[in-house]
Formats: structure tokens, C-alpha cells, sequence
């Protein structure tokens, strides 16, 4: 008789974590670097291998740090609107080329065009390790203090942007000011 109760017992405790499990933004992957200080880094950058790029390059200024590459789908998706919101905002935009062939990441920015002040390169992914990073598309929003402000997971774009990146900027700029 008990045999028959286990399997009951297992899916009564399951049920509940099925449950929360489906309800959630896949999107919205935790963060143990959310506000916490960004990891320092610097690394050659993506266009001149003897130019280094990293936090010192941002420090003071609201930020995104945008981890892409050439073989993400994802990123070939959000391209478009980086090139919008680097055009109509006032926040610079950092590329973390991560675990990409060079040339291949250089073709991608000529053709397609290029977002970013600057792009570091992470060929081996070590930098990306040291921000949390999944895969890519990640955006991450970064306070003028270097405070971890928002982990965005997926491809970015407008709706996401107005949804989640502007009140937390807003928020951000009034606390400021």
C-alpha cells in the first residue's frame, strides 16, 4: 500500500514547484552581481589589440555593457535596436565581445554597424565568467558608481527597454539630481 503513496507524495511536492517554475520570466535569471560592484576588468580591445578597454573607461557614467557575438542569434536580433538606442540616448553602450573569432567580429561591426563606444575582447571568456554571463545576448546596466543596477537576459529591445531599463535609469537620474 505504501508503494502506491510515494509516487502520490512526490507529485503533491512537485506540483508546487512546477507551479512557480512555469510563472517565471525565463528572461529574469537571477543575478548574484545585481547591486553589487561590477567586476573590474580590461581587456584588449576588439578593433586594436594594443588598446586596452575596460571599467576604467566608464567609470562615473551610467552605462550598459552589452556581451555579444557573432555566431548568437540573439544578437543578430537586437542589433538593429542597439544601433537605435546608441543613436537616441545618452547612455554609451560597451561591447564585451565574448568567446568570438576577431575577424569575424570585425566583419559583423562594418557590415552591420557598430553600437558601441568601444568593444573589449573576450576570446577565451574569462571576463564573462567573472560577470555571471549564461551566453550572449546579456545587457547589463551599470550606475555611475559601478553598481550592478539590471542583468538583461535575451535579445534586447524597445519594449524591454521601456519595461524594464528606463524606470530603473529614471529612478537612477532622480536620486542624482
Amino acid at each position: 500500500m505504501s508503494r502506491y503513496f510515494a509516487p502520490l507524495i512526490m507529485i503533491v511536492i512537485m506540483f508546487p514547484i512546477f507551479i512557480i517554475g512555469l510563472s517565471r520570466d525565463p528572461t529574469e535569471v537571477p543575478s548574484p552581481l545585481l547591486n553589487k560592484q561590477a567586476p573590474n576588468f580590461e581587456l584588449p580591445s576588439l578593433k586594436d589589440p594594443a588598446r586596452m578597454v575596460g571599467s576604467a573607461d566608464y567609470a562615473g557614467e551610467m552605462t550598459l555593457i552589452n556581451v555579444w557575438a557573432t555566431w548568437c542569434v540573439g544578437c543578430r536580433q537586437e542589433h538593429d535596436y542597439l544601433l537605435k538606442l546608441a543613436s537616441e540616448t545618452d547612455i554609451p553602450i560597451y561591447g564585451l565581445n565574448w568567446r568570438d573569432h576577431r575577424g569575424d567580429a570585425l566583419a559583423w561591426l562594418r557590415d552591420l554597424g557598430d553600437p558601441y563606444v568601444a568593444s573589449a575582447f573576450d576570446e577565451d571568456g574569462r571576463i564573462g565568467i567573472d560577470w555571471g554571463v549564461y551566453g550572449a545576448p546579456e545587457t547589463f546596466l551599470i550606475s555611475p558608481n559601478g553598481i550592478v543596477l539590471y542583468k538583461h537576459i535575451s535579445p534586447l529591445s524597445e519594449a524591454v527597454w521601456v519595461r524594464k531599463f528606463l524606470p530603473i535609469i529614471r529612478a537612477m537620474k532622480e536620486g542624482i539630481e
